[in-house]
């Protein structure tokens, strides 16, 4: 099939790029889409260049699929386009989620849901999906009541600038600046802009995407976002009050049964996950489980997930899969 990546210049497309390569997704043509200042520059995929074009270029193509990753502004302005010309969009943006008419997919728990008119999906926040990962089984067994969820996400979350930014003052190198403050050394709970609130659009994206994907607004989430100097890999503490009791080795059994997800969890090994760990790793990592001695049916976890792998790129693709397994791209059997 005719596959457009959006975005393919920034950092999530050149992942996007390398996973659709690993997991040999079915593609006849490939079409490398960026802004018009990359129109011209050459990617490299399986061995063979391509020639980045306009996203005017693209829809005249009508690709049968298009994975955005290219921020919101374009994907509101441009995702309809493509879904007119017949493309189904896989959108990685917060453009669409809260969108009531769109469905806001992570593949192991809710991409049934899916059909052939879906022409625009919303791929969720990258620290939401490791989140519902660790959260949807567990819900279904003792039934969530509240969430209260930490943050410890990296630079690479922002983008090439941060990442410039923290490499710049490792080495005591003056240059431009993503964040107010210095990342390096320190740590920033500020995780995109602040809203009315007070909160943070990344908070209230935690607050909000779970229930959206659960399909369960019987719960509640709460979340702090923190920006600190780790180069890939978002970590979470996370608190959960459930409406039933649990027994510890039943969580840890769920879990380990849960695609997707895997247990690192031996305080006598010191074994936990951790950011270099999971780097460059499809999997949602999930360790010191442990009960909450102040608050009855509670329980602490940390999570911890590749944000730019299963928190963005593979999880779009695994969308893209879903569909092509179903034959739900333009009535297209594969």
């Amino acid at each position: 099939m005719k596959v457009a990546v959006v975005g393919a210049t920034g950092m999530v497309g050149e992942v996007m790029l390398k996973v659709l390569a690993e997991r040999n997704f079915p593609i006849s043509e490939l079409l490398v889409v960026a802004s018009e200042k990359s129109k011209g520059k050459t990617l490299m995929f399986k061995g063979e260049p391509h020639t980045v074009i306009t996203l005017e270029e693209a829809v005249a193509e009508a690709p049968d699929l298009a994975i955005f990753s290219a921020g919101g502004e374009t994907s509101l302005q441009w995702a309809p386009r493509f879904a007119q010309a017949g493309t189904t969009v896989v959108d990685n943006s917060s453009a669409w989620r809260m969108d009531p008419a769109i469905k806001l997919v992570v593949p192991e728990i809710n991409a049934h849901e899916l059909t052939e008119k879906d022409k625009i999906i919303a791929n969720p926040n990258c620290s939401t999906i490791q989140l519902v990962m660790v959260l949807a089984p567990l819900h279904k067994a003792y039934r969530m009541k509240r969430v209260v969820v930490s943050t410890y996400q990296s630079v690479s979350g922002t983008g090439v600038k941060a990442v410039k930014q923290m490499e710049n003052e490792m080495e005591g190198t003056k240059g431009e600046m993503a964040y107010p403050y210095a990342i390096h050394r320190n740590a920033l709970p500020h995780c995109d802009v602040f809203l009315d609130n007070g909160y943070t659009k990344e908070e209230m994206k935690l607050a909000k995407e779970p229930r959206k994907i659960l399909g369960d607004d019987s719960f509640s989430v709460t979340a702090t976002a923190v920006r600190i100097p780790t180069s890939g890999g978002h970590s979470e503490a996370v608190n959960v009050t459930f409406e039933k009791d649990f027994d510890l080795g039943e969580v840890r059994k769920l879990l380990s049964e849960t695609p997707g997800v895997v247990v690192q969890d031996n305080p006598d090994t010191n074994t936990y996950p951790m950011p270099l760990y999971a780097h460059d790793k499809d999997d949602v990592f999930v360790g010191r489980i442990r009960r909450d001695e102040s608050l009855p049916n509670s329980l602490n976890m940390w999570i911890v997930a590749d944000n730019l792998r299963k928190g963005a790129a593979t999880n779009a693709i695994q969308i893209a899969e879903y569909l092509v397994s179903k034959n739900l791209l333009a009535g297209k059997v594969v």
